[in-house]
């Protein structure tokens, strides 16, 4: 079925069914099940996974996901500090590669020191905590950052808070636990102070006239899942960072970089709808016209572009995903997930990895592992 008449068959079954969920980022969270010995409880896959070997396809993608995550066990131990290499990339961004690192090992299954990537998982989270600024009365106080990394900033520590607040709801009760539990409150309490007078964040962690809507979607998936970690966060932030996002949706329904530029993207388009999917919005005006310019574009590129990459395409791949997997009606995802995974596995290279010239391969094969792991569900923040 083309993506248009599956995306209006989906919308006519969303307006049927109703509210797709009960639950908003504004209301108290509810606690995070845990198994015996404090770990999260990790339960079967939520749906149809392209990792499952019964489905078509399925037992390349695992193997393609295994050899990622093999590349990335063996370019961490080339470092002395749990970080990992450039791997060929133009910027060196340690924070950020970290955080997605570790997130990539923990949507397969991984746990600080646990699982087959146990301790690479235990290196990544152990070098992210000890990059916060913990020193009493510092105007940065909780601030997640590296020296030398003068471009990621709060998108950096945006990912790490995003990394830490998942490690922390895996393992909570243990040493390590916490230590990113103290951390954990830090950085979050830098988020809240850090807003700015519209709403969103700007590259610099401080209060700023200025704005920046790519910054402040990767600053509110974080809140959202510290919040359901058991972090409290301040509500009133949260909405205000909505309504700032809300603000950047264009006419057509696609999301602006800001409220004083035109420009939009699908990459940010994608990351507002899974923002919003993030602060309790999983349907509503905003969505559904962001969801059908979002299927105009990607229909538009297949058909004039004939699927060549995006500018930005792992960030943009990472963002799809999401948006697409929290939608009531799997079929969305699974009409694009199965196209782009054939894109993936044709891009891997031998040793396992994927290029990217600008953050490096590292940075590349951790968004595509955690593009392939995400149906498995393992990871809360991807849990439908």
């Amino acid at each position: 079925m083309p993506l248009p008449d599956l995306y209006a068959c989906a919308l006519g079954l969303l307006l049927l069914a109703g509210p797709a969920r009960p639950d908003s980022a504004l209301e108290e969270p509810q606690p995070t099940p845990r198994a015996k010995g404090g770990s999260t409880e990790l339960g079967a896959p939520q749906g149809p996974s392209l990792l499952d070997t019964e489905n078509p396809g399925g037992a390349r993608s695992r193997a393609a996901l295994e050899r990622g995550l093999a590349f990335l066990a063996r370019s961490q131990a080339t470092q002395h500090d749990g970080t990992f290499p450039r791997a060929g990339g133009e910027k060196y961004v340690p924070v950020p590669v970290t955080a997605l690192a570790a997130l990539a090992f923990m949507s397969a299954g991984s746990q600080p020191d646990r699982g087959p990537f146990g301790r690479e998982v235990a290196l990544a989270i152990d070098y992210l905590t000890a990059r916060a600024d913990m020193n009493v009365g510092s105007k940065t106080y909780g601030y997640l950052a590296s020296e030398g990394d003068e471009l990621s900033r709060l998108h950096g520590h945006g990912f790490a808070s995003l990394a830490l607040s998942q490690a922390y709801a895996i393992s909570p009760r243990t040493t390590r636990g916490h230590r990113i539990e103290e951390v954990l409150r830090a950085s979050i309490s830098l988020i809240e102070g850090s807003q700015g007078l519209e709403g969103g964040w700007f590259y610099e962690p401080r209060r700023s006239t200025e704005h920046e809507n790519s910054v402040t979607v990767v600053l509110v998936q974080a809140l959202r899942a510290a919040r359901n970690s058991g972090i409290r966060v301040d509500v009133d932030v949260i909405a205000r960072a909505v309504d700032y996002i809300r603000r950047c949706q264009a006419a057509d329904g696609s999301f602006k970089y800001g409220l004083d530029t035109e420009k939009t993207t699908v990459a940010l388009t994608a990351a507002g709808i899974a923002t919003l999917n993030a602060a309790g919005m999983y349907e509503g005006p905003e969505v559904t016209r962001a969801m059908e310019v979002l299927w105009q574009r990607l229909g538009l590129r297949e058909q004039k572009l004939r699927g060549s990459a995006a500018r930005f395409q792992f960030y943009e791949r990472f963002y799809l995903a999401q948006a697409l997997w929290q939608q009531p009606d799997r079929r969305l995802f699974e009409s694009w997930a199965m196209g782009e995974r054939e894109r993936v596995l044709g891009e891997q290279r031998p040793d396992g990895s994927w290029e990217d010239s600008q953050f490096g391969g590292c940075y590349a094969t951790a968004m595509n592992c955690l593009f392939l792991s995400m149906p498995e569900g393992l990871l809360p923040i991807f849990q439908r």
